[in-house]
């Protein structure tokens, strides 16, 4: 049964505080087994590789190494030995250096076998050799005939031997578990304290049998093996008892801990930090296009592609964390102690980089991106259900936005209290007018006169004040509301293109479209109406359309973008740079304008490989034929730099934030955009006075 979240093959970075026990506990044991070596000298030892006895028992300590006691919550090779009745028989038969020489021999053989890296074996035997030699220090004290010769306890002299079996339990369990808790960064009670009961019963079992052997000895050689009969039976129990454990908790595929595990790790872990008031993380991670591997490829390769995910993320995480498959290509990562958020950032994205390195299956590189949720205790949840939940709810904000990694945020999340209220203020809203428009011109780089707007929509909510698009359209957009919405916003910006028409200011004005907006079908018979209903020409209005729409959904919003243009009005591909999305995958949609996202724009000034990708940019969109406008120009250096860089036109706070409609009537009147009969503008639409 292997572990995956079993790390303790990692070794420790030099010089830390694991790294300095872990050494001076190998130099430790191997001094004592050394200087053992050398008080029994070459003809003690010479003496000892004489009896067939001490070979007997070599190989079951060998076998028994290999065949360890497991308990529920510890990896499968880390229990009490079944080589622990021999070892210890042959300390109390034959002294200190027989026992700790065969165990040491044993212990190798065992790291050997399961590949366990050098360090980790190298202290294995240590803490062996220390552990029998505290043992052998006992029986000493309290009997000094035992270091004499073969020594068979009688009697009281057993209790002698009782005690110095709890000298080892307490000796090996202090050893082991220290470096466990700096391994893992816990605690040492609370490792210490994790399944004591049953560890004790297992090792007292075990202990108790030495004796046993110790007498068998005495007997005949033959009758030592006959004791790996009951040593079996019981290996045999306890490895099925464990396995059922281990198969109700962990993941058949990729061997990772299941949704079980993970809420009673979860549940031991918020307990800690209510006591000793720390942080944990619960990040959720789902990889993206997985199920494009599936339906091309089949299963198989995907499992084998899940288990290479699941090998690389418990490699990537802290010792003590632990990974845990939810189903299909979900993940869950439990950080039981987090510093702050910025920490279990650098996890998710150590996370990520681990991910991103190509996969080779069957002659194929798969290329591998996951979008990570993160939660924290106390910040955003009391508990492990609502910690999931809002992980859920942070992960599919990173898809939805393509950012890789998010944290919870109340604002982003759909299903707050204070969202499913504002839900209900938005019914509202739409019934008595709360929604206004504001209008944001778009200048002429060259000549700086205006030559559109914007509009942008806003709610003038009765408490908060005026709430920004960010703050409700997303709830809409998951709403029924959304074609109230949409027809709302057509219907104000129509109705006031009209008025503007009316008293002589006839510059086009953008709408921003959504992708519900764009995958419905009626959405070009309602944009056909509105205009007629307020005499307004198609060219008066320009519909913008995000770049991810065009990156997600661009076979499905191409026929709403066909049939909008057939009807005339020009269309914009807005936010042009943020959504991994190429010109050449317009596939001829008819789209006249390209803005480039204010992201790139600003970066023009201090950065040279800004400035080169928004040239770039830039000069495709001119070759293409259409017009390139920058967005989030804020400041002369940016207006000018974009401009000698061939673009057409810019938007942004240097010229004009987002205005009220009487506010940007009067911008527009003080910037020289009053139309006249037949007059050019400089953005190649005509502009006709009504």
């Amino acid at each position: 049964m292997k572990d995956p979240n079993n790390t303790r093959d990692v070794g420790p970075r030099a010089g830390t505080p694991l790294w300095l026990y872990l050494a001076g506990t190998t130099v430790a044991g191997c001094g004592l087994l050394l200087g053992s070596l050398l008080w029994t000298g070459p003809a003690g030892l010479l003496a000892l590789a004489d009896q067939p006895l001490v070979w007997v028992v070599l190989c079951m300590v060998v076998i028994g190494e290999l065949r360890p006691i497991a308990t529920p919550n510890a990896p499968a090779t880390s229990g009490a030995p079944t080589s622990l009745p021999f070892s210890f028989a042959l300390l109390i038969f034959f002294g200190l250096p027989a026992a700790a020489l065969v165990q040491a021999v044993a212990t190798a053989a065992a790291g050997i076998a399961r590949r366990h890296a050098p360090h980790r074996t190298a202290f294995n035997l240590a803490q062996y050799v220390l552990s029998f030699g505290v043992a052998d220090a006992v029986m000493r004290l309290f009997h000094p005939q035992a270091a004499a010769g073969p020594w068979v306890p009688d009697g009281p002299e057993l209790l002698l031997v009782a005690l110095a079996g709890a000298a080892y339990f307490v000796t090996n369990l202090v050893l082991v578990e220290c470096a466990v808790a700096m391994h893992e960064r816990a605690p040492l009670s609370s490792v210490l304290g994790k399944d004591i009961g049953q560890r004790l019963f297992v090792n007292a079992v075990l202990l108790s049998l030495a004796p046993l052997v110790v007498v068998a000895m005495t007997h005949s050689i033959w009758l030592v093996p006959l004791f790996a009969f009951p040593l079996a039976a019981l290996y045999t129990s306890a490895t099925l008892s464990v396995k059922r454990e281990h198969q109700a908790n962990h993941d058949e595929l990729t061997g990772l801990a299941n949704r079980k595990l993970l809420i009673l790790r979860t549940q031991q872990a918020l307990g800690e930090a209510r006591q000793r008031h720390h942080r944990i993380g619960l990040l959720l991670l789902d990889l993206d296009r997985f199920k494009e591997v599936n339906d091309t490829l089949g299963h198989p390769t995907g499992d084998r592609l899940l288990q290479t995910v699941a090998l690389r993320l418990t490699h990537s995480v802290r010792p003590g964390d632990l990974v845990a498959r939810l189903g299909g290509d979900e993940f869950a990562v439990l950080l039981p102690q987090v510093r702050d958020a910025a920490s279990a950032r650098e996890v998710a994205a150590r996370l990520r980089v681990a991910l991103a390195e190509p996969v080779r299956l069957d002659g194929m590189d798969f290329d591998l991106e996951a979008s990570v949720g993160i939660a924290l205790y106390p910040n955003h949840a009391p508990d492990f259900e609502l910690l999931m939940q809002r992980a859920d709810v942070a992960m599919y904000v990173a898809k939805e936005q393509r950012t890789g990694v998010e944290l919870y945020a109340p604002h982003k999340d759909r299903n707050s209290t204070a969202r499913l209220s504002l839900f209900g203020e938005l019914r509202r809203a739409l019934v008595e007018k709360e929604l206004e428009m504001f209008y944001q011109p778009t200048v002429d780089l060259a000549g700086r006169r205006p030559v559109g707007l914007e509009a942008l929509v806003r709610w003038r909510h009765p408490r908060r004040g005026v709430l920004e698009p960010h703050e409700f359209v997303p709830l809409i957009e998951q709403s029924y509301l959304m074609r109230g919405f949409t027809h709302e916003v057509l219907e104000q910006t129509l109705s006031q293109v009209a008025r503007w028409r009316a008293e002589g200011l006839a510059l086009p004005v953008a709408v921003n479209l959504s992708a519900r907006e764009l995958l419905d079908p009626t959405l070009p018979d309602v944009v056909a109406a509105g205009l007629r209903r307020h005499g307004v020409p198609p060219e008066a209005l320009r519909l913008e359309i995000g770049e991810r729409v065009m990156v997600s959904e661009a076979d499905a919003v191409a026929p709403v973008i066909l049939a909008l243009s057939d009807l005339g009005v020009p269309l914009s591909l807005d936010d042009f740079g943020t959504g991994y999305f190429t010109l050449a995958r317009l596939n001829g949609l008819p789209v006249q304008e390209i803005k480039i996202d204010g992201s790139f724009v600003r970066r023009v000034e201090e950065d040279g490989d800004g400035r080169v990708i928004v040239a770039s940019a830039i000069d495709l969109v001119r070759t293409l034929g259409m017009r390139a406008v920058a967005e989030g120009v804020e400041t002369e250096g940016v207006a000018e730099a974009v401009g000698a860089m061939g673009c057409h036109a810019a938007q942004g706070r240097l010229f004009a934030p987002p205005l009220e409609a009487a506010e940007a009537a009067a911008w527009l009147r003080a910037h020289g955009a009053v139309a006249h009969e037949g007059r050019e503008p400089a953005d190649g639409h005509r502009i006709e006075a009504p």
